[in-house]
């Protein structure tokens, strides 16, 4: 496993419409290790997740997990390591939170990004194997962040008011406590 550079806003890869992994290409070492490739990637950036598009590979692959401690998201739920491939979301209905995002393809910036609040993901495993899960809450939203990187669509597409943009310096002084008291009460609530 190695570390790989992650891309930022304005390299044209971040713009780009990842493909679809075939069965034979998910087995093949190649594939099998970029993803090793990602995770330690994301893992050492402190990231929630990372799409194949932010390491320059256009594969519809993603690799999303929170673990408990995490600096950047300590409001986070826990989510175990999902390496999703081919994901597909589905909204279960309307209802919507605003989310302030930030992205390890975008650094130093963060803003408020809706997001439905109960998903279906269906998708396939780095084994080939075939999952259906819904999700919710936080969650939820760490998963759409990630699909649109795979669709080439950025955070920064989806902040329906720009005045939310902010610095990570500016969250941190202004904004933090109020945001993490809304991501208390969502994780509470939708259990993720």
């Amino acid at each position: 496993m190695s570390r790989r550079e992650i891309v930022e806003v304005g390299h044209p890869v971040l713009r780009e419409c990842a493909r679809e992994v075939s069965e034979e290409e998910l087995r093949s070492d190649e594939v099998q290790r970029l993803i090793d490739d990602m995770v330690e990637t994301m893992r050492a950036a402190d990231g929630a997740g990372l799409a194949a598009n932010q390491v320059a590979e256009t594969l519809r692959i993603a690799v999303v997990e929170v673990r408990p401690g995490n600096p950047r998201y300590p409001y986070k739920a826990p989510i175990p390591l999902t390496v999703v491939v081919n994901p597909v979301i589905e909204p279960l209905d309307d209802e919507v939170e605003r989310i302030n995002e930030g992205c390890l393809s975008v650094p130093n910036l963060r803003g408020e990004v809706p997001r439905h609040m109960s998903i279906r993901l269906r998708y396939t495993d780095r084994d080939g194997e075939e999952h259906e899960e819904v999700r919710r809450g936080l969650t939820a939203g760490t998963f759409q962040h990630e699909l649109d990187h795979l669709d080439g669509v950025l955070f920064l597409d989806r902040v329906d008011d720009p005045a939310t943009l902010t610095t990570w310096d500016a969250y941190e002084r202004f904004y933090r406590d109020t945001f993490e008291e809304r991501a208390r009460s969502i994780v509470e609530r939708t259990g993720s």
